[in-house]
């Protein structure tokens, strides 16, 4: 009986409150408010081995640079170079595999992961022209048209490997004769591809 009495005393209060709430402009719900699934975090690491990647692989090991959680992380490759190539041409071949490496899909695996890539198709790479540098890069669009994601990808993917000189920066240009400027490898462009651009200077014709 004291239970009855207690509930029959709550059902207009009750009531009255859904009222107040209503009138309030807020909505009375029975159940709590679904804001949906929290904001997935990009791992930005592979738990397992990415099977699909490995069993392409064959040729010289290699890293890229991939974006992941906007910054640049660092992910294995391999790119084909023939047996007995000269060292210029050698310098050249890599630099163009890391390009299309770039310019790949992710794998499955990777994208999971959170990795993806601003690098777009259809980009080559070549040696030095007339009066360059021995150790510059001529690619067949202006560097300064990238964005500024892909170019942080290639600088910091040809500087880190046997395509540039491995001192952390490497000298690029457009097609033609267009000048050619030595772009750098920092951390913060490591770290904060989107809004740091690599550093970067003029570098004069070696005649």
């Amino acid at each position: 009986m004291r239970r009855a009495s207690v509930r029959r005393l709550l059902v207009p209060v009750l009531a009255g409150l859904a009222g107040l709430l209503a009138g309030c402009g807020i909505r009375s719900t029975e159940v709590p408010t679904d804001f949906g699934p929290a904001p997935s975090r990009a791992r930005c690491s592979l738990t397992e081995p990415d099977v699909t990647s490995q069993s392409a692989r064959a040729g010289v090991p290699v890293q890229v640079f991939l974006l992941c959680g906007s910054s640049l992380v660092a992910v294995d490759r391999s790119v084909r170079v023939p047996d007995g190539a000269a060292d210029f041409k050698r310098r050249v071949l890599v630099a163009q595999g890391l390009l299309d490496q770039l310019a790949e899909s992710p794998s499955a695996g990777e994208k999971e992961a959170g990795y993806t890539t601003d690098v777009r198709g259809g980009m080559t790479v070549g040696g030095p022209g007339a009066g360059d540098p021995d150790d510059a890069l001529r690619l067949s669009a202006q560097p300064g048209d990238l964005t500024s994601y892909a170019l942080a990808q290639l600088v910091c993917t040809f500087s880190d490997s046997a395509a540039a000189e491995g001192n952390g920066s490497v000298v690029l240009g457009g097609p033609g004769s267009d000048p050619l400027r030595r772009y750098e490898c920092t951390d913060e462009v490591r770290s904060r591809p989107g809004s740091a651009e690599p550093p970067s200077s003029t570098v004069t014709d070696s005649g």
